[in-house]
């Protein structure tokens, strides 16, 4: 059986990262996606995106080595779990990580054989139309997620693929032609032709 493929997804917010991620997971329920770990406490109506655990947990993971990254934040721990992405690979599925570009560093360092995608908007300034519709954020919130877009845009080139978000069903299909077509690399299918062939 070929191993599966690690993805890494990255992009600003408001590039549409989710509603691309969740278009896709229609098409192919089979893809899985990695559910990071959490210490803080769980929102109202906060669905399946995280594991809430212990910050005892988390650190006995950290000693473990069973986080291929993590950061810190407000003084919570949050970070994508190794064992499940190992294992996904392992049984010949894929699975995507959404993660900021900080993670996807770390991770790429420790699993140099990801693919990474990066989800960019049109333009900035439909970027920042996009989050002035949201309606949840001050002028000042807004003007600090540009700022934050700006800086993760400067290290696009640190991603082996770019996919504008400017039609949904276009950005779509281009997510799901470079993960297909991942699964053509000889790489990937070397166990399966030795097997028959």
């Amino acid at each position: 059986m070929s191993k599966g493929n690690l993805i890494i997804v990255s992009g600003p917010s408001g590039s549409g990262k989710d509603t691309i991620l969740n278009e896709l997971f229609k098409l192919h329920p089979d893809i899985e996606f990695s559910i990071s770990n959490v210490t803080r406490k769980r929102r109202e109506g906060e669905g399946d995106k995280y594991h809430f655990i212990t910050k005892e947990e988390f650190l006995r993971l950290l000693d473990d080595d069973m986080m291929l990254e993590y950061n810190e934040y407000l003084g919570n721990f949050y970070g994508t779990p190794r064992l499940p992405v190992e294992k996904a690979i392992e049984a010949g599925h894929d699975i995507i990580v959404e993660i900021d570009v900080n993670g996807a560093e770390k991770i790429k360092k420790k699993m140099p054989q990801a693919i990474s995608i990066f989800i960019l908007p049109p333009s900035m300034e439909i970027l920042q139309n996009r989050l002035k519709r949201r309606g949840t954020e001050t002028d000042d919130q807004i003007d600090d997620r540009l700022t934050q877009a700006k800086n993760e845009i400067a290290r696009i080139s640190q991603y082996d693929y770019v996919v504008f978000n400017d039609e949904l069903s276009d950005a779509v299909k281009d997510v799901e032609m470079i993960i297909l077509s991942n699964r053509m690399k000889y790489k990937n299918q070397q166990q399966t032709i030795e097997r028959k062939f």
